[in-house]
Formats: structure tokens, sequence, C-alpha cells
């Protein structure tokens, strides 16, 4: 994922952009002028919405983030600049259009409940002038874009000749265009790199009912052919994404955990645009992708996921590199945050680990048992040698971390020099604390920034120690 972290792809994001404006309260009693409730309003909040959310996203991901599109020359556009600014996303490509609403979704919601909606807004295409100066802007800073995305929510800012424009300029530049495309006619994105329809706007856009793998394909060539793609794909849901380059692919989902379908669709096409920016593949860049969706499908409402987070998502599922897993006191004081963040209960046990054996492995994974992320202090080779002896450890720290966090059990591995993981243990403050059987009514080092203490007793006759005895014997 390092190649991921250090990049900045520079992303031009066209298309309907919108506030999506929330009005929070409780409701206690019924209107006495009409059969209606009466919602006590005790917080506002307001997002990016729309074509937004995938600005959102690509900020998220890290990338250098510029946006064009025709909003109202009215306060709910001011608004809207201002949230984007603020998060430092290029604005000066948007156009202004007088007379035109600038798009604000307001909801109600009472005891966790959208009782109303109502939306202040422009559906009709926008004027051809504002085309034209979309289309001259652009054609200035064309070449600066590793990718465009469109994204389409259907409220008349991707009229066809504006995305047709935008696809024959980029196609001169080898700069890709992907769409998240609306409606059931896909005509207007002829010639684009990609679209991200989902199985049901795909259906409806080629008129084959998807339910198997022979009709994926044959849905995924119309669309590659009817609409000039050089990649087709459709986004399954809970069964992943289905591409079609030279030949058809399916990537399954790897979501563990499915709260809110809200926004993943502004996810994917942000992640695999990231990806496509930085000269992934196909086949990565659809994995990559499942793995974004993947997080923000575990979290509440209209969400983003980091690279971090896709990182530690990928560890979690056991897809990635014992490296992976091996990380730093600064690493894993951003992880446990974001863990603790998602209600993630946390676990810290630590010891030297110098031949792995099956009572280790025992142990931990009855340690991973007490929560949902185990973390493993582990001793340095230095460490090591002041607590056993000169000859210790057999095994030197970056090999004992690696086999350490190739076990399913274990989720982090962070090496640590001092003779006891106290520090850690502070900076962590675990839910749980585990240490072997052999501590029981003995002091534990660090159990007072830990949630709970657990004792686990281990394996008889299994210890590295033994495991040494045993070689020399055989030796002798």
């Amino acid at each position: 994922m390092q190649i991921f972290k250090d990049a900045k792809p520079k992303i031009l994001v066209l298309g309907d952009l919108m506030i999506d404006h929330y009005l929070w309260g409780s409701c206690e009693r019924i209107s006495p002028e009409a059969p209606v409730q009466v919602v006590d309003i005790n917080k506002e909040t307001t997002v990016l919405g729309g074509a937004g959310n995938v600005v959102n996203n690509l900020r998220a991901l890290g990338a250098d983030v510029h946006v064009s599109g025709v909003i109202g020359d009215d306060e709910n556009g001011k608004e809207l600049i201002g949230m984007l600014e603020e998060i430092a996303v290029d604005t000066t490509h948007l156009i202004f259009q007088k007379n035109r609403k600038t798009s604000k979704k307001s909801r109600v919601i009472a005891v966790s409940q959208q009782i109303l909606r109502y939306d202040k807004e422009s559906k009709e295409a926008i004027e051809n002038v504002s085309v034209e100066k979309i289309l001259e802007n652009l054609k200035n800073n064309i070449g600066e874009y590793d990718a465009i995305i469109l994204s389409d929510y259907g409220k008349g800012v991707l009229t066809e000749k504006l995305c047709q424009g935008v696809i024959h300029m980029a196609g001169e530049y080898g700069v890709k265009v992907l769409v998240d495309p609306k409606g059931s006619d896909f005509s207007k994105y002829r010639g684009a790199y990609l679209l991200t329809p989902n199985k049901k706007e795909a259906v409806l856009a080629t008129g084959i009912e998807i339910t198997d793998d022979a009709s994926l394909k044959e849905a995924l060539l119309r669309l590659k052919k009817e609409c000039d793609l050089d990649i087709s794909l459709i986004t399954l849901s809970e069964d992943g994404i289905g591409v079609y380059d030279t030949e058809v692919k399916t990537f399954p989902t790897v979501a563990k955990e499915v709260f809110d379908v809200t926004g993943a669709g502004d996810t994917v096409i942000a992640s695999i645009a990231f990806a496509l920016s930085i000269g992934k593949g196909i086949d990565e860049v659809a994995k990559f992708a499942n793995l974004a969706a993947g997080v923000v499908v575990g979290k509440i409402g209209s969400a983003t996921v980091t690279i971090d987070e896709i990182e530690e998502y990928e560890a979690s599922l056991h897809k990635s590199t014992s490296d992976a897993h091996i990380k730093s006191f600064e690493d894993i004081n951003a992880i446990v945050s974001r863990c603790r963040a998602n209600g993630k209960k946390v676990v810290f046990t630590n010891g030297c680990f110098d031949i792995l054996h099956v009572g280790h492995v025992k142990y931990l994974q009855v340690a991973k048992s007490f929560g949902d992320i185990l973390i493993v202090g582990l001793n340095s080779d230095a460490s090591v040698s002041r607590l056993k002896g000169p000859s210790r450890p057999v095994n030197i720290a970056q090999d004992r971390a690696y086999l350490l966090a190739a076990l399913e059990a274990v989720d982090f591995v962070v090496p640590f020099n001092e003779d006891t993981p106290y520090e850690l243990i502070k900076m962590i403050r675990p839910d749980v604390l585990v240490k072997g059987g052999d501590y029981k009514g003995k002091e534990v080092v660090g159990t007072e920034f830990a949630g709970e203490l657990k004792l686990v007793d281990f394996v008889d006759g299994k210890s590295t120690t033994k495991t040494i005895e045993k070689i020399q014997g055989k030796q002798c």
C-alpha cells in the first residue's frame, strides 16, 4: 500500500454538485394546526453531496482534487464553495449560472428516523454558454489531470454536448474519463474509458437481465461495444465487481459487515480513478475498489475511506503480506484511534516468541477471542538477550515479527526495545491486556492502563526453552 500512500494524483471531478443538509431533533407531539409531527430541532449539519461526495472520497484517499460544474449564483452556491475550499479543493473552474438554483437537499431527522425531505434545486439542462465555458476552461488545463470523473446525478449539468466535448478532448490528451452514469441511455458517455453502473443501471441500459455469469458477460460486452469503452465494468453489490477488458473477470466483494450502502458508488468510482491514475492495472484496481467499498459500507451514512483504513481492512482479512501487519509505535497509535472510533475492542499481549510453536499459537488464538483487534508487542533482539541470556534470541526480530504477523489470530505486531512493554501499553490503553497463566498472583506491567486483565494458561510441555533443549539433546 505504500505506493498508494505516497501518490497524489491530480483528478478533476465534473458533475452535479449539491449540499446534503440535515436537521436533527426530537418529536414528542402532534401539531394542533394539522395532523403532522412537530420536530424540535437541536442540531443542524451539512455535508457535500452528489458529485461532492466523490470529491470527499478522493480527498480522503489523498488526491489533489479539482472540481468543475455549474451552480447557482445564490447563498447555497456560496456555501458549497466554502465547503469545497475547506477541504482544499480547487474551485476555480466552477461556473455560476444566473437564475439557477444550487442543489440543496434538506432532511428532517427525528429519533434517528427521516420523516421529511425537501429539495431546492434546478434540474433542467444547463445553458449552452455554461457548457462552452466549462470546455474552454478544460482546454487550458486538461493536460494537467491524471483522470477525469463525470459524476452524473441527473440534475442537468452533464448534457450530451458537455460529456462528448470532455471525452473527445480527453482522448486527444490521453486522459482517462471515468463515468458514474445516470438513466437508461448511456449514449452520451460514448468513448469514455469506463463506466461504473450498478447491476440495476446496467440492466436498464442494456435490456439484459443479469442473473448469472453468462448474462453478466453479455451485458458487459454490450456496454463495451455500444458505448465504445476501453474497459467495461459493472458493480454487483454484495457480489463484487464484474470487468471485461480482454476477458470477463469477477472480483468478489470483501465486505465483512454491511451497515449502510449510502454513497458506496461514489467510493467505488473515486478509488478506481485513484488507482488507475497511479498506473495500476484493472485487476489491482478492482481489488482496491472492493476493499474501499468494504470499509465504507461498514460505516453509517455517506462515508469516505483513507488508504490507512484500506490497509488495515485488508490486513484484517489476511489478504495482505505479513509486512503490512508489522507496525511502528506511531502507526499503531493512529490505528488504535481509528479502531476505537469504529467501536472495535482492542486486545494486547506481548512476548519474545523466539521459536514459534503450538503453545504460542493457541495462546494467541485465545487472546484474540477477547476482542476484535489483537496487537502483539514483540521484544527486540537486545531486549530478548537481556531477558533470556546472550545466546538468545535464536531468530532475529524481523523473522519473529514476520511469522507472528502471518498468523490469522494476530492483527498487528509492534516491536519494542525496552525490557517491558510499559510505554506501549500506556500508549495503546487496551481494552483487554492478556498475559500467561504463570502471572497469576504476580504484578503485571501496564495493568493500570488496561480495561481488564486476562490470564491464559500455556500448553503443557510447549516452550521455546524446551524446544532448544530438545534440539541440543539431539545434537549431542
